[in-house]
C-alpha cells in the first residue's frame, strides 16, 4: 500500500507567515469556448511539502536542481517527537531507539499545517542533535512541522548544519496517520533551476520484505 504524506496545496494552504501563497487561474477553459483546461499557480516553493536546497541559507550554495537524489529515497524511519522537550537532543531520540545508520529520519511533531493552521510552535533538534545524527550516518531530516528549525530561530543552524553535512531536509510532511516505524520513502523534489526549495510529493510503502 502506498500512503501519501504530502499536504494538499490549494488556496487557504497555510503559507509561512509573509511568504507568497498559492494562488490560481484559468489560462484556458473549455466552458469559455476553449478546446482545453490550462491552468498557472504561483506560490512560494516552501508552500507545502517540500525539499530545501542549501541555497536557501546561504548565497552560493547549491539550488534545489542539484541536490542529490538518493537521499529523497530509500529506507525511512518515522519518531514521533511530540511529547519530547521544544529543544531535542539525541539522547531525547535515542531512547525512543537507537538511530545509527538510519539514513532518513522523519520526526512527528504534531505540529503541522495539515490542520489549516500555522504552528506557533514546534520541537526542533539543537545544532548539536544535527550535528551527532550526521555522525550516525543521517542524509535527510524530514519533519511534519513548517521548518526543521524552531518558528523564531534567524540562523537557521540546524538547515545550516544539515547541508554543511551534505545532508537534506523535508518540510510540511503529513505525518498524522503514520504509525511510528520503518518504511520506504520516495520524496524526490521537483528539478527547478537555481530556486531555494521545491515542491515534493512524498509516499510511503512498506518495506519490500513486508510486501504481500
Amino acid at each position: 500500500m502506498i500512503r501519501d504524506i504530502s499536504i494538499a496545496v490549494q488556496h487557504g494552504t497555510p503559507e509561512w507567515p509573509g511568504d507568497t501563497p498559492f494562488s490560481c487561474k484559468w489560462t484556458w477553459s473549455m466552458a469559455k469556448g476553449a478546446s482545453v483546461n490550462v491552468s498557472a499557480f504561483s506560490c512560494s516553493p516552501h508552500v507545502g511539502t517540500h525539499a530545501d536546497a542549501p541555497l536557501h541559507v546561504h548565497d552560493g550554495w547549491p539550488g534545489v536542481h542539484e541536490l542529490p537524489l538518493e537521499p529523497f529515497v530509500g529506507r525511512a524511519r518515522i519518531v514521533d517527537v511530540s511529547t519530547l522537550p521544544e529543544t531535542i537532543e539525541l539522547v531525547h531520540l535515542e531512547a525512543l531507539g537507537p538511530l545509527a545508520g538510519v539514513e532518513r529520519l522523519l520526526l512527528k511533531t504534531g505540529r503541522t499545517i495539515a490542520t489549516g493552521r500555522f504552528p506557533e510552535r514546534w520541537p526542533a533538534l539543537s545544532e548539536r542533535c544535527a550535528r551527532d545524527l550526521l555522525g550516525l550516518g543521517l542524509r535527510l531530516l524530514g519533519v511534519d512541522a513548517p521548518s526543521v528549525d524552531e518558528r523564531e530561530s534567524k540562523t537557521l543552524a540546524v538547515h545550516r548544519m544539515l547541508f554543511s553535512g551534505n545532508a537534506c531536509v523535508l518540510e510540511n510532511l503529513d505525518l498524522r496517520r503514520v504509525t511510528p516505524g520503518d518504511y520506504e520513502l520516495l520524496a524526490a523534489p521537483l528539478k527547478l533551476m537555481g530556486l531555494d526549495a521545491a515542491p515534493v510529493r512524498a509516499v510511503l510503502r512498506a518495506l519490500p520484505a513486508s510486501r504481500g
